[in-house]
C-alpha cells in the first residue's frame, strides 16, 4: 500500500517500517494503536479537568487556549492589530542570565507581520510548569499502559469462550456430537443417543478436551490492575483518591496522605500559571484566573468527617 511521509513522498510499507524504525524501534508499538490515542484522549481530558478557568475573554477559543498550554506546557499572550490581545502557540527562544527564554516567536499565516516578541516586555506567556514542557509525556505513558491493559483484558474474555472440544472418527460421529450436546444445552430432562458413542462397558467413547477457563481467567485482574494505573495518573495530576483498591481496610491518616501526595505536584502547577497569569493581567488589563475545581487536599478528608479511623466504617 502507498502511503505518505513527511513531506508527501510515496512508499511502500518496507521503507515506511525503515522510517519508523529509526524513532520507534521497539517491537511492541504501542503509540501506533487507535486504543492508545482513545486513552491519550480520555487522561487529557481529566487533566485539563483539574483546574476551573475564569475570566476568558469571550472571543478566545477556550478548547485552543488549555490544549496548547497543556499539550505544549506553554503559550504566549500578545497583542496584535487585527485579533486584539489573543493567546497563540509560539517557540521559545534567546535566554537571560539564569537561561531562561527571553522571546517568544509565532507563525500563524493570519498575522503575517508579527514580529518575534520579547516576553514580559511586549507580551506575556502562561506556562504550565516550571520548565515549560507539557503534560503529554505523563499521558503517554498511562496512556500505553491502560491500552495494553483494555487489549490484554479483550483477549482474555474472547480466550474465556473455549470450554470443550469432542474429537470425533468421522464426519457422522461428529454430528452424533452435535446433536447429544444440542439435547443436553437446551435443558432436555432425558437425552437419548445412539449407542456406538459408548463401548460395550457403558463409557464414552470421547475423550473430551477441557480448558480451565478459570485457572486461565485474568481479565478481572487485569481490570483491577487498570484502575490501580488510572489511580495513578489521578494522583499524579491532582485528581483525589481514597485508594479503596488497595485493601479493604483504610484509616484516614492513609487517605490524608494520598491527599498531600496528590496535591503536591498540580499545587506546584498551579502556583506557576497564577504568577504568570498576574503578568498578563498587569500587561494587557485581563481578568483570567484559575482554582481548583476540587480541591484534592480536602475533598476526600471532608467526606469522612465524623467517622472513625476507619475509612470504610468497619
Amino acid at each position: 500500500m502507498l502511503n505518505s511521509i513527511g513531506c508527501g513522498i510515496p512508499a511502500e510499507y518496507d521503507y515506511i517500517n525503515s522510517y519508523n524504525s529509526a524513532f520507534s524501534p521497539s517491537t511492541v508499538h504501542v503509540r501506533n494503536t487507535a486504543l492508545t490515542s482513545f486513552y491519550r484522549r480520555y487522561l487529557l481530558e481529566k487533566a485539563i479537568s483539574v483546574f476551573k478557568w475564569d475570566g476568558l475573554p469571550a472571543e478566545w477559543a477556550k478548547n485552543y487556549f488549555l490544549y496548547v498550554l497543556y499539550c505544549y506546557g506553554f503559550i504566549g499572550i500578545i497583542q496584535t492589530d487585527r485579533f486584539g490581545v489573543i493567546p497563540q502557540e509560539g517557540v521559545l527562544s534567546g535566554y537571560d542570565v539564569f537561561y531562561q527564554p527571553t522571546h517568544i516567536t509565532v507563525a500563524n499565516p493570519l498575522l503575517p507581520t508579527l514580529k518575534r516578541q520579547r516576553i514580559n516586555t511586549e507580551c506575556g506567556i502562561i506556562r504550565l510548569q516550571p520548565d515549560y514542557g507539557g503534560i503529554m509525556d505523563i499521558v503517554g505513558y498511562y496512556a500505553d499502559m491502560m491500552a495494553l491493559c483494555s487489549e490484554s483484558a479483550g483477549i482474555n474474555l474472547v480466550n474465556s469462550k473455549i470450554s470443550f472440544v469432542f474429537p470425533a472418527s468421522g464426519k457422522t460421529q461428529a454430528e452424533s456430537y452435535k446433536k447429544l450436546f444440542d439435547n443436553v444445552a437446551s435443558g432436555q430432562p432425558a437425552v437419548f443417543t445412539d449407542k456406538t458413542l459408548f463401548d460395550d462397558t457403558g463409557k464414552p467413547t470421547w475423550t473430551p478436551f477441557s480448558q480451565d477457563v478459570k485457572q486461565s481467567y485474568i481479565a478481572d485482574m487485569v481490570l483491577s490492575d487498570m484502575r490501580k494505573i488510572e489511580a495513578m495518573f489521578d494522583t499524579d495530576i491532582g485528581i483525589p483518591s481514597a485508594n479503596t483498591d488497595k485493601r479493604e481496610r483504610l484509616i484516614s491518616d492513609e487517605v490524608n496522605a494520598n491527599n498531600v501526595e496528590t496535591a503536591t505536584r498540580s499545587e506546584l502547577w498551579l502556583e506557576t500559571i497564577r504568577k504568570e497569569l498576574d503578568k498578563a493581567n498587569k500587561m494587557f488589563d485581563l481578568q483570567l484566573s484559575v482554582d481548583w475545581r476540587v480541591n484534592p487536599k480536602t475533598e476526600i478528608a471532608d467526606g469522612w468527617e465524623g467517622g472513625n479511623n476507619n475509612v470504610n466504617g468497619r
